[in-house]
């Protein structure tokens, strides 16, 4: 793959902005845990090796299991390795994630709200829609995982 932009260097004013949104998602309620298992979930849709590698080991750092991050592009198949709130969030990062297929249904909001409060479902939106917009830097560019 022939190395592209560096966006950082390049628009450093976009960057900062984009670690706007991270500083706010430091701050958020749901846990750092959860929030990784968006962003890996998110990463391995859009096909982002850059992002895959950062956010599983980002996860075992904060105690997830190797195996739960193996199982996670399977997590519907191993359902009884995440909880009822995870496989919400699971399932509210895909349908965030391809949007154009069907939008974030009714269904997915509903079962979430039964787990969650409006803030905290405010910040699983901007979790997954920070990483998707993460993943497109990285995938457009051509970031090489390890590269920053």
């Amino acid at each position: 793959m022939t190395k592209r932009i560096n966006i950082n260097k390049t628009a450093p004013q976009a960057f900062k902005a984009m670690f706007g949104l991270e500083t706010f998602l430091a701050g958020a309620e749901i846990s750092k845990t959860l929030k990784e298992l968006i962003k890996i979930r998110a990463s391995q849709i859009n096909n982002c090796a850059y992002c895959i590698d950062m956010h599983t080991k980002d996860a075992m750092k904060y105690g997830e299991t190797t195996q739960r991050i193996f199982l996670l592009s399977a997590w519907k198949e191993a359902k009884s390795f995440f909880t009822e709130e995870e496989q919400a969030v699971l399932v509210m990062t895909e349908e965030i994630t391809l949007i154009s297929q069907n939008g974030l249904s009714e269904e997915a909001y509903e079962n979430a709200s039964k787990f969650f409060n409006e803030n905290q479902i405010a910040e699983i939106i901007m979790a997954i829609v920070t990483i998707n917009a993460w993943n497109r830097i990285a995938v457009s560019t051509h970031l090489q995982v390890g590269e920053f």
